[in-house]
This record gives C-alpha cells, sequence and structure tokens, in this order.
C-alpha cells in the first residue's frame, strides 16, 4: 500500500469539527464549534464557525475597495473565525476552482485566502455557498493533541450542512446531535465518571 492512508498512524485530524466542552476554559472557544482546515506536526488550523461578528459582508467588500450591488450578499453576517488575524479573511466554500489561494477541507469544502473569491462573490460570480470569516484558530505542534487528550474537545466529521445550511444559533446543538448527544445532556454528564 502506498502512503495514502496515513492519518490513522499519524493521529492527525482531517475533516473535522471540533466541539469545545462545557468545561472549556479559554473564553475565546467557551461554546464553539470549530471546523479544522489543517492539522499536521506543525499544528492545526481552524475557522470558527458559530460566532457573529459585528458586521455584514458590505463592510468587508468596503475595506476590499468591492463593489456588490446586491443587497443580500451585502447583508451577509461575518463570522469571528478565532483569535489569530482577526483582519485577515477566510472564505469557506463549496468546491470551485480558479482561486489563487485554496486548499480543500473535504470533498465538499474548500478554504480560499485570497481576495479573488470575495471579488467573485461581490459580483455575482462566487462558489454556490459560502461563509466568510475573519480570523482563525491556531495551534503549535502538538498543542491540540494535548487538548484532546485532557477532553476540551468532541470531534466530528465536517458536515457541509453544518458549515453552510444550518442558522449560526444551532451549530453548536447541531453538531453535537451528529454524536448523538443532546446539549442538555452534555452538561449533566460532566464530571460523572
Amino acid at each position: 500500500m502506498g502512503k495514502g492512508n496515513n492519518i490513522e498512524t499519524t493521529g492527525y485530524l482531517s475533516q473535522q469539527v471540533l466541539i469545545a466542552m462545557p468545561g472549556m476554559v479559554d473564553s475565546n472557544f467557551a461554546g464553539s464549534v470549530t471546523l479544522l482546515c489543517q492539522h499536521n506536526e506543525e499544528g492545526a488550523i481552524g475557522i470558527t464557525i458559530n460566532r457573529l461578528a459585528d458586521y455584514s459582508l458590505a463592510e468587508v467588500f468596503s475595506q476590499l475597495q468591492l463593489e456588490c450591488n446586491d443587497e443580500a450578499i451585502r447583508n451577509m453576517p461575518v463570522l469571528e473565525g478565532g483569535p489569530v488575524a482577526p483582519d485577515r479573511g477566510f472564505v469557506l466554500h463549496t468546491p470551485q476552482e480558479g482561486f489563487e489561494s485554496s486548499m480543500a477541507v473535504g470533498p465538499d469544502i474548500m478554504v480560499t485566502t485570497s481576495r479573488d473569491v470575495l471579488a467573485a462573490i461581490a459580483e455575482g460570480s462566487g462558489p454556490e455557498k459560502y461563509v466568510v470569516a475573519l480570523g482563525y484558530a491556531g495551534w503549535g505542534g502538538g498543542q491540540l493533541e494535548g487538548e484532546l487528550r485532557e477532553n476540551a474537545w468532541l470531534t466530528v466529521m465536517a458536515d457541509s450542512d453544518i458549515v453552510f445550511d444550518m442558522p449560526v444559533p444551532n451549530r453548536f446543538e447541531g453538531a453535537l446531535g451528529r454524536l448523538g448527544i443532546k446539549v442538555d445532556r452534555l452538561h449533566s454528564e460532566i464530571g460523572h465518571a
């Protein structure tokens, strides 16, 4: 066999959503659902997908001097993707090739960091589904593995429904539901062996 199936042997996660456990002490992540975009020996990068920022896409377009005449697109919310580089934009979207800086997160989710995807969205020729986030979550080498061992996170396969279709306030409960867990059960089980 070739090297294609090395996820099991390395322990690195791919196509996963991290769900913060109730005991999460870092206020940046309490109650968060974070799509893991990259995880290797150097660390991990994720985009939190259930925290609304205080502004809309219109303000992002304005900052980038992009014209957008579609009011529905202009009014779309922007997410707080994480505490690192909060002025840097990340677009999670359904697969569409041709952007300068894109990476597949799974078969039906890509992340693009280049301005061209936002220009395409502004003119109405962007990906079918997308969410725009500012900032990201970052972990140094071995840090996320340590947090997983300490049960700071639950993990579930990333699902394009959660990322693109589910209302933002429902994403925490929706991600837990994929594991067959209800939020009230999660809280009542903490501290019990």
